[in-house]
């Protein structure tokens, strides 16, 4: 199994900036698949960036040239950082894993991943 533990976030002013980490264990080989979803209060969770292992990337229009996704050297670090920050972007941020190669169509499908963490928390306002 892959275990997933997020961090970075927290409380920042519109118009700020945040940077979110992944951390992968476990039998990380054959992730191929890793991204970020988020979910607000009283609403469903939603695909906010993916990065394939070829680091083919793929962003929801809310965030495309706001955020950005990257993976670390070690490939087992996923990275999203976060610039011009408004109140919509107050959620749950989730780091989510797959063994198969990102969906060009279908990659904000949460039951496409086998394994999330436990999300982190941020807050602008």
């Amino acid at each position: 199994d892959v275990q997933l533990v997020e961090s970075g976030g927290g409380s920042v002013q519109p118009g700020g900036s945040l940077r979110l980490s992944c951390a992968a264990s476990g039998y990380t080989q054959s992730n191929r698949c890793m991204g970020w979803f988020r979910q607000a209060v009283g609403k469903e969770r939603e695909g906010v960036a993916v990065i394939d292992r070829d680091d083919i990337t793929r962003y929801s229009g809310s965030v495309q040239g706001r955020f950005t996704i990257s993976r670390g050297n070690d490939r087992n670090t996923l990275y999203l950082q976060m610039d011009r920050l408004n109140p919509d972007d107050t959620a749950m941020y989730y780091c989510a894993a797959d063994r198969a190669h990102c969906s060009d169509r279908l990659w904000q499908r949460t039951e496409l991943y086998t394994f999330w963490g436990q999300g982190t928390q941020v807050t602008v306002s």
